[in-house]
């Protein structure tokens, strides 16, 4: 099961960072490259503990949906998703927010299985690990520019 952790520091106040990295509209404009979309669920505004959300994305030139649920929140520190239903065959994604001076260190952990067996298994080494920890880079890096602007 593949683990992926990144680490950011942003230059804001840990309540912004956290409110925006729950924000429905954000998450959508932060995966404009893979044209994400709330279309069940929350689909505006932000998420609180036990909300689930359907994601409409294109991966890998396919149209797919995925349904996520949190878990978990400790306000404005850490809040978890699951997939419920999707591509996947499961993922926990944890989001931890640390003050650290004038500013915030956000941090992702992403742990999934991949569908298919030995199949899944390739499919993570040859190039869907990397395709999620570019995924989960670039959200970060989005995130950071528009708190840094508020």
């Amino acid at each position: 099961m593949p683990i992926i952790k990144h680490d950011i520091y942003i230059n804001a106040p840990i309540n912004v960072c956290f409110d925006l990295a729950r924000n429905v509209e954000v998450h959508t404009e932060t995966t404009s490259k893979t044209k994400e979309r709330a279309i069940d669920g929350v689909t505006g505004g932000l998420m609180e503990n036990g909300d689930t959300v359907t994601w409409e994305a294109t991966h890998f030139g396919v149209k797919q949906k995925l349904t996520a649920k949190i878990i978990d929140m400790e306000k404005p520190y850490k809040f978890t998703d699951i997939m419920v239903k999707g591509a996947f065959h499961s993922f926990t994604h944890t989001h931890e927010f640390i003050e650290s001076g004038k500013g915030t260190i956000m941090k992702d952990t992403f742990s999934y299985k991949s569908p298919f067996g030995i199949l899944g298994k390739i499919a993570d080494t040859l190039f869907l690990e990397k395709y999620m920890r570019n995924f989960i880079l670039n959200r970060a890096k989005g995130l950071k520019k528009i708190a840094e602007k508020k």
